[in-house]
């Protein structure tokens, strides 16, 4: 798979193990290896139809005790280093085209739910930050130019508290500092390098990051979907879910920002990281609409590096919402990469952002008209000086097969006006003057 994807120019993010347990060689076919067989549990609340040896590890729906050895070997951190020496020894360093990124682990408060059969026990912040800076050490030790990810959470509750915890400040927080688990799992790695010579151990903070929505297509579902998007950034959105006043009652997420500001405080010069998003409907112009402005958000905000979970497949209006930023005429040109400041009067309406390219000065502008009806209105742009035209690329419900082309449009003292579609997605590209 690594091989497959750096051939193709993918930079993948390898993930290495922290539970302290790696599956042993299983049967590639039925039966397969499990965690709780009939052999050892004879009694279980239900059975796989396609494994009848292999049961749900519940009985009258309780939790049974796996033995983990049953599925299962230990890997420690060195486990990990020797892992990341063999993709070494494969494909060279990171710094010579290699492996650019390891992840510690996935969602790892997950364990006691997902690896329930060899890690029954709830996470604790001393487990989880323990077992990171170990393995972190072992991957640089390895690969000093690798980069290190982590911890990536699976949701607020991740974000928040450890296991121990559950979703909110708890004994094991207290314990702490007072420190949530974000806070103290940075001022942890910043405390290992501090004592390490200043070596830095964690190069990505990572969290994922899923609305909490429904994959409903209905207009109520579609217009919180776009609602939503407003979580990553907005200090005034208060969340519509079980995260907002009728559960938990979170503050405003405005997500990067606090990704950003728990960094500033805890371990400075650390990149931010999304390695799991999706906002659903990628077969639907909704979902397109969703993903160009999450796309515009993640650059305007300056998330350093995001991957999608489940990305749409190339037919998919989903699919022309990156198209629009990396490949909008079909020629390989891209959306600029200097970020410039580009507001609109009401962003859940018409949204805009842009960015300048570095290798011509053009100046490229993405606007998103989120609402059901054509919006004409004007666009100033500063510092474009007489007159200038302006390049139009377009995806809207009447295309969903193509990014159109349509007539350029004239730039006159800064200034442009037109019409953008209903539901559309709406590129603008100014070159530098004299090109």
């Amino acid at each position: 798979m690594v091989g497959s994807n750096l051939g193709r120019g993918i930079k993948p993010v390898v993930t290495v193990p922290l539970s302290g347990w790696v599956a042993k060689d299983s049967p590639s076919s039925h039966p397969f290896a499990c965690g709780f067989p009939a052999t050892r549990f004879p009694q279980q609340d239900g059975f796989d139809q396609w494994d009848p040896n292999c049961g749900n590890g519940k009985l009258n729906q309780q939790n049974l005790t796996g033995v983990a050895a049953d599925t299962s070997i230990p890997a420690d951190a060195a486990f990990d280093g020797e892992m990341v020496s063999h993709l070494v020894s494969q494909f060279g360093t990171a710094a010579r085209g290699g492996v650019p990124i390891y992840e510690l682990d996935n969602e790892p408060v997950l364990w006691s739910s997902t690896h329930r059969d060899v890690h029954p026990e709830a996470v604790s912040n001393d487990e989880l930050g323990s077992k990171g800076t170990a393995a972190a050490a072992a991957i640089k030790a390895a690969d000093p130019s690798a980069a290190v990810l982590g911890p990536s959470g699976w949701g607020y509750c991740e974000w928040v508290a450890s296991g121990v915890d559950g979703c909110g400040p708890g004994p094991d927080s207290a314990a702490h500092g007072g420190l949530n688990l974000s806070q103290w799992y940075l001022k942890n790695m910043k405390d290992y390098s501090d004592a390490h010579g200043g070596k830095r151990y964690l190069d990505y903070f990572d969290q994922h990051f899923y609305p909490q929505i429904s994959g409903d297509k209905t207009p109520e579902a579609n217009a919180l979907r776009l609602r939503s998007i407003r979580s990553l950034w907005d200090p005034t959105y208060v969340e519509e879910s079980w995260i907002g006043p009728s559960g938990v009652n979170a503050p405003p997420l405005q997500f990067i920002r606090t990704m950003k500001s728990w960094i500033d405080r805890y371990y400075p010069g650390t990149k931010t990281a999304i390695t799991e998003y999706n906002w659903g409907a990628l077969d639907d112009i909704n979902g397109a609409l969703a993903e160009a402005d999450i796309l515009g958000v993640f650059g305007r905000e300056g998330l350093d590096l995001a991957t999608m979970w489940g990305e749409p497949k190339p037919t998919d209006p989903g699919a022309y919402a990156f198209r629009m930023y990396r490949n909008y005429d079909g020629a390989g040109s891209k959306f600029g990469d200097i970020s410039v400041s580009a507001a609109s009067t009401d962003q859940g309406q018409l949204a805009i952002y842009g960015a300048q390219r570095r290798c011509d000065g053009a100046l490229t502008l993405m606007v998103i008209n989120k609402t059901g009806a054509d919006l004409a209105s004007p666009l100033s742009i500063a510092g474009v000086p007489g007159t200038a035209k302006a390049q139009r690329f377009t995806y809207s419900p009447g295309n969903l097969s193509s990014i159109v082309r349509g007539a350029d449009l004239p730039v006159r003292h800064g200034s442009v006006t037109t019409t953008y579609p209903a539901n559309s997605v709406t590129l603008l590209v100014v070159p530098r003057a004299g090109r």
